[in-house]
């Protein structure tokens, strides 16, 4: 008697044509797996991807608090005087930590330029990291590109303690090593997660970049208050050293698509390539770099992500500072509850993620609306939160809760448009995630800057952080609108190769410049 495996059809995605030409659901005809061990491949996959996000979040984070230890703050705490748009000081507790002198004399605009440095580079590796793990596998793009990025933070104080512009050089290398992580996961992902466990599986690779958010902010406040080797220079060394430390083991365990796994179950073999088809086989496509310009689609994407970009990389960078010069938390109490966001942010993603894909499971939305709905929820709750948090004013309870609430949410774009661009085109998923990707990120460089401007460095107050809170909830909700209008599940007509597309592998070069 045949296994349930052999009867399923053969699959590429969620939908198919039937012998009308109209598109179906196939949810009820997802093959059954019948994988034995006690770990799936993919699993390790998962966690591996999982703890690489924590750790280039860990390098990537562990500046937006140590900077506070390295500036040398010298503007007054603000007092009671209730004819100044400012919140009062709080007085001393006997655990509040004084905050030691900086080592730096760094302006408000030069800070803004520090943090948003690493994004420089960051934008630049996103389409040739994501191109390149499609030709040649994701697993060395995706580990070196972690393995540099702890080399160059390992680096770091070094480069703060010869001058500021070496200082943002390093950190720019470091964005330029990292930008390859994303598209070149999004890649892997494409070869190896069936379609019915991708929002999900997403939701639990991604998230690492939440955990990591989460262990590293109260790390490196208590690390900052330490006295060995100064303090804020550890968060760096740690941190990197532990991603020199993951690289060993991500190259002993992962590997590029299942077929090269040496020690993978057969019936995960089989379960996988009945479910997405063998990548193996596919021919090599040169990169429809004007397809991809006319994909209004893929314009969708782009832009609801850039939406999100702007509010995440707000919180991201800005939310330390905020903490610490207008609610007056110390340096200890700063990191612990600005992690707090980003730890709801990984259990609201995960749970809205299994909720979406259960959906789905059902057939109550079809593929399309269940992105856009997730999509929506990302976008309007977080930006309400936003406004909210312009209105909470010095209640610094009000402001954390809806921080928490408004994180939480904003976990439901990994079943919104993280994962569309597999629906658009498998072959070019991570190509498309590099270009999505590069121009969110653009963002997280430009908020950082914009903030710098509207914050005055003279005298921070309530009134000029409310104009950063609209300017975030606006451009999430607008960004919003528009992938409503003009997202699609549909794979493009340009995905499936032609034969005069069908070429064999070739240089990196001809791989992003191919000939006309």
């Amino acid at each position: 008697m045949s296994s349930p495996i052999e009867e399923a059809p053969i699959i590429n995605s969620d939908i198919e044509h039937d012998v009308t030409g109209s598109r179906r659901n196939l949810v009820e005809n997802e093959p059954v797996e019948e994988t034995t061990g006690w770990i799936k491949c993919r699993t390790v996959l998962g966690i591996m991807g999982f703890l690489g996000f924590a750790s280039v979040y860990a390098m990537r984070v562990n500046l937006s608090v140590a900077i506070v230890a390295m500036v040398n703050a010298t503007k007054p705490i603000p007092s009671n005087n209730s004819d100044v748009d400012v919140c009062p000081a709080s007085p001393p507790s006997n655990t509040s930590i004084p905050q030691r002198p900086g080592d730096f004399n760094w302006t408000v605009e030069q800070q803004s330029i520090v943090l948003g440095s690493f994004f420089y580079g960051y934008v630049l590796t996103q389409i040739p990291g994501g191109r390149i793990a499609e030709m040649y596998g994701g697993k060395l793009v995706y580990g070196l590109g972690i393995f540099f990025t702890a080399v160059f933070t390992i680096l770091s104080p070094i480069a703060a303690y010869t001058n500021i512009s070496f200082f943002i050089a390093v950190r720019a290398l470091a964005g330029l090593a990292e930008g390859v992580t994303y598209p070149a996961m999004h890649a892997m992902l494409a070869r190896w997660i069936p379609p019915l466990e991708r929002s999900k599986f997403a939701a639990y690779v991604y998230a690492g970049s939440n955990i990591g958010t989460v262990i590293t902010l109260p790390i490196s406040g208590w690390l900052c208050t330490l006295e060995f080797w100064g303090g804020w220079p550890l968060c760096f060394y740690i941190f990197g050293g532990i991603g020199v430390i993951w690289f060993v083991f991500w190259l002993l365990l992962v590997f590029d698509t299942p077929q090269k796994h040496p020690r993978i179950c057969p019936k995960e073999i089989e379960y996988i390539t009945m479910t997405i088809g063998p990548h193996e086989d596919k021919p090599t496509m040169a990169i429809p770099w004007l397809k991809f310009l006319k994909c209004v689609p893929l314009w969708a994407i782009l832009i609801a992500q850039c939406g999100q970009a702007w509010v995440f990389y707000t919180q991201f960078t800005e939310l330390p500072s905020y903490m610490n010069n207008i609610l007056h938390f110390d340096i200890v109490a700063n990191s612990r509850l600005s992690a707090l966001p980003y730890l709801t942010a990984w259990i609201g993603g995960i749970v809205l993620c299994i909720f979406a894909d259960w959906i789905l499971a059902k057939g109550w939305l079809s593929r399309l609306n269940s992105m856009k709905l997730w999509n929506t929820v990302s976008a309007f709750i977080p930006a309400f939160g936003l406004l909210g948090i312009a209105w909470a004013g010095c209640d610094r309870v009000a402001v954390i809760l809806l921080l928490c609430v408004t994180s939480a949410f904003g976990g439901a774009a990994y079943a919104g448009n993280q994962m569309n661009h597999i629906d658009l085109s498998p072959q070019f998923a991570g190509t498309m995630y590099g270009i999505t990707n590069a121009a969110s990120n653009i963002c997280g460089f430009m908020a950082p800057y914009v903030v710098g401007h509207i914050i005055k460095a003279d005298q921070e107050t309530l009134g000029q952080w409310r104009e950063v809170f609209y300017l975030a909830a606006a451009i999430d909700l607008g960004t919003n609108l528009f992938y409503l209008f003009f997202a699609s599940t549909e794979e493009q007509d340009w995905s499936q190769p032609d034969d005069d597309d069908m070429t064999a592998p070739a240089p990196v070069e001809s791989i992003l410049f191919p000939e006309s």
